[in-house]
């Protein structure tokens, strides 16, 4: 069972940064997609940015230039790494995995659909 665990959140100051790790222990897909969404209280779910098997990344206009994906396949982890938060990053945050899914499209994330597997969240709160 793949139960992909995010973790790194906390309450920042604008401006701050911060890292988010999550765990894909199990996830042993050679073809996938890795990536990091986010909800914050009264909005829907949006996705944040993604990686695929051959090494593309992604991300959503609203944080490209501050946040960075990354993977240590070694440790089976992702991370997201935030630079410049806003309180406007301010959201649950949440990873998730899915098998045989590419990176389409550098300027599109992948659908939601693609990803088969999702963690608990991890809160990050940022203050002005």
């Amino acid at each position: 069972e793949v139960n992909p665990v995010a973790s790194g959140g906390s309450s920042v100051q604008a401006g701050g940064s911060l890292t988010l790790s999550c765990a894909t222990t199990g996830f042993t897909y050679s073809t996938y997609c890795l990536g990091w969404f986010r909800q914050a209280p009264g909005k829907e779910r949006e996705g944040v940015a993604a990686l695929d098997s051959e090494g593309l990344t992604t991300y959503a206009d609203a944080v490209k230039g501050r946040f960075t994906i990354s993977q240590d396949n070694i440790k089976n982890t992702i991370y997201l790494r935030m630079n410049s938060l806003q309180p406007e990053d301010t959201a649950m945050y949440y990873c998730a995995a899915g098998a045989w899914c590419h990176i389409l499209r550098l300027d599109m994330l992948p659908p939601d659909y693609q990803y088969k597997h999702w963690g608990q969240g991890t809160q990050v709160t940022v203050s002005s």
